[in-house]
């Protein structure tokens, strides 16, 4: 893989894992929370293969191949870095969205 690609890679795995984290969260505002999860759960995996590309690259450069850093890769670091930020508040966000779904079910 070219250095553009393998950019070009986190980049749509970690904007698609981002994307999947506020639809679940749209899914457990509408009370869906088996969709919301299973959306978290994709957001995960695209997220996942995001941060193995990212660990390959600290992996080479540590055993001595230099990586060019490139504002497109500085680009895809911050595009990592939100989806991360977004995909563990968004958990959150749905266990608590489930609880006050769950408590005002408790109260009617």
């Amino acid at each position: 893989m070219t250095n553009e690609e393998i950019i070009f890679k986190i980049i749509t795995e970690a904007g698609d894992a981002k994307s999947l984290a506020f639809e679940a969260l749209k899914e457990a505002r509408k009370g869906d929370f088996k969709k919301a999860r299973k959306k978290l759960k994709k957001a995960n995996k695209n997220f996942n293969n995001a941060h193995d590309v990212q660990t390959d690259l600290i992996s080479k450069e540590a055993n001595g191949q230099k990586n060019e850093v490139s504002i497109l890769m500085v680009h895809a670091q911050d595009h990592l870095t939100s989806a991360t930020l977004a995909k563990d508040l968004i958990k959150e966000m749905v266990k608590m969205q489930e609880e006050i779904f769950n408590l005002k079910e408790n109260k009617q």
